[in-house]
């Protein structure tokens, strides 16, 4: 067989992905606490990128979302070198101009203690030597220290710390431990307590691994026990829930069989509860009621949440009567990052660098410093589209409720806008809008959708759960509604949904079946 060889021409069209163009993509994704870290990291990098801080005094007015050829006008046209819209509020107050002190020098810590302790280092006085004439002790007069520099008596560090759940619990081992023995083996207990406060490791095998017998283990375990919070080194909910009814003397053979049965007590099988409790329905409740007091979780007593409010990157607002109603749509400033392209020191440095290299350094930062601005322009740009796109498609939901969304996704938003579906979904991804409904996700406006009874228009998933939420909220507790009942009703409101779908719509809410529901009702 002859091996030839041949040159061939073929025209092609090929897309290149440039290392900016994945940034582009990447930028359009990130959230704004994501974005704000890519443009400080960017300013530290970048010599001739600055912070623009300057604010105008007169912020237009954002776009109506009623008329379609006015929705993208709250975007402000910023000159190329500007990274975001320049409208600011008229009662944003003027920043005071910040003063630059010298930075005070500080002392130098004598850390020769040999010499303090030995008198070498002592200061001389008439009667003898002064111990404290190197610390800070020879600052302080009859009434203290008189400085409020010093780091030692600073206010920030000597504020009250929180004291974090191991913590709390190595200073009770150290006091009902005498041996180290028993010390060392509650310490390794403790660090197999978990986020909730119960010990996640097979004692048997902890033994083995500690070399020593299961017996001493569990005994440490049982003292372990009683330390407080109550309810701490349990190994199930049954054990925790019995240590807290035991340091309030609550743990009678009645409340036993009930720990035991804590299945029964979930399927809110009351009937079968009293059997095996040997109580009547009064005490039946009333242990009830001591179980629901409890907490199953003890250790989250001491975490401390700082819950992190979200920050909406666009703002909505109705316009009034007097402006042609419809809705006000802009950017939240705040979200954005500002920054400047210098262009003076670029010429400054550019006419004093020499070498090839410098020249090629200083080039390549301007146009990163160029690519960043545009960048960011056109991702508030885009993500003003898709916001100002979804309040004019979502409208009956700001006017009326979650009832009335439409069903959408994001091939209806992409073809008005005149964008691909995955650029919407990059858009939409981490990203906020503040309304008079409160603060959503721009991915809540798209669900999937139902038919009509009547061949009409879609009913949106959202709006079928909040429907059957409102439908089981004023269900009779004589008579709870099943999923079949749930199909009923919804089909008299034109909503053609399987009994199938209404159950997993349910479940996704996290509402029970009718027979539980009936159990907790009648309970």
């Amino acid at each position: 067989m002859a091996v030839n060889q041949r040159l061939d021409l073929k025209q092609g069209q090929t897309l290149t992905m440039t290392p900016q163009l994945q940034q582009a993509i990447k930028l359009l994704q990130m959230s704004n606490i994501e974005l704000t870290e890519f443009v400080e990291a960017e300013l530290e990098k970048n010599p001739l990128l600055e912070r623009d801080e300057s604010m105008s005094s007169e912020k237009p007015d954002a776009p109506d979302a009623d008329a379609a050829s006015d929705r993208d006008a709250s975007a402000s046209d910023e000159g190329e070198e500007t990274a975001a819209p320049r409208e600011e509020s008229d009662d944003t107050p003027e920043r005071p101009a910040e003063t630059e002190h010298a930075a005070e020098p500080e002392r130098e810590l004598d850390t020769d203690f040999d010499n303090v302790f030995t008198g070498a280092g002592m200061a001389e006085q008439e009667g003898g030597y002064d111990a404290f004439a190197t610390s800070s002790f020879a600052t302080a007069g009859k009434g203290g220290n008189l400085k409020f520099d010093d780091p030692d008596f600073a206010f920030e560090n000597n504020m009250a710390k929180e004291t974090s759940l191991r913590d709390y619990l190595q200073d009770q081992i150290n006091l009902e431990f005498e041996g180290t023995g028993d010390r060392a083996i509650a310490l390794v207990l403790l660090d197999y307590l978990d986020e909730s406060g119960y010990i996640r490791t097979d004692i048997p095998a902890l033994a083995e691994r500690l070399g020593c017998a299961p017996a001493r283990v569990e005994k440490v375990l049982d003292r372990l026990q009683q330390l407080d919070p109550p309810g701490l080194f349990a190994r199930n909910l049954a054990e925790c829930l019995a240590l807290q009814l035991r340091e309030l003397d609550r743990l009678d053979p009645a409340m036993q069989a009930l720990l035991k049965n804590l299945d029964v007590l979930a399927s809110h099988d009351l009937k079968k509860l009293k059997s095996l409790c040997g109580v009547d329905e009064t005490d039946l409740k009333e242990m009830i009621g001591e179980i629901k007091s409890l907490n199953p979780k003890p250790a989250l007593e001491f975490e401390h949440f700082v819950s992190q409010t979200v920050i909406p990157d666009v703002l909505m607002r109705p316009l009034p009567k007097s402006k042609g109603g419809g809705w006000a749509v802009e950017l939240n400033n705040d979200t954005l990052p500002r920054v400047l392209v210098n262009r003076s020191y670029y010429t400054e440095v550019s006419n004093s660098a020499k070498q090839k290299k410098d020249k090629e350094y200083l080039s390549e930062q301007l146009n990163t410093a160029n690519w960043l601005v545009k960048a960011l322009d056109q991702r508030a740009e885009t993500i003003l589209k898709v916001a100002s796109e979804l309040i004019l498609q979502q409208e009956a939901f700001f006017l009326y409720g979650v009832e009335y969304l439409k069903p959408l996704v994001l091939k209806n938003i992409a073809e008005v806008i005149g964008m691909h579906e995955s650029t919407v979904s990059r858009v939409t991804t981490n990203k906020y809008i503040g309304t008079p409904r409160g603060v959503f996700e721009l991915k809540y406006f798209f669900t999937s959708g139902v038919g009509s009874t009547d061949g009409g228009a879609e009913f949106s998933s959202e709006a079928i759960k909040a429907r059957i939420r409102v439908l089981i909220e004023a269900e009779n507790p004589k008579s709870i509604l099943s999923d079949d009942d749930l199909v009923n009703a919804l089909k008299k409101d034109g909503i053609d949904i399987a009994r199938r779908t209404v159950a997993k719509y349910r479940e996704a809410m996290k509402i029970a079946s009718s027979v539980q529901r009936r159990r907790q009702k009648n309970s």
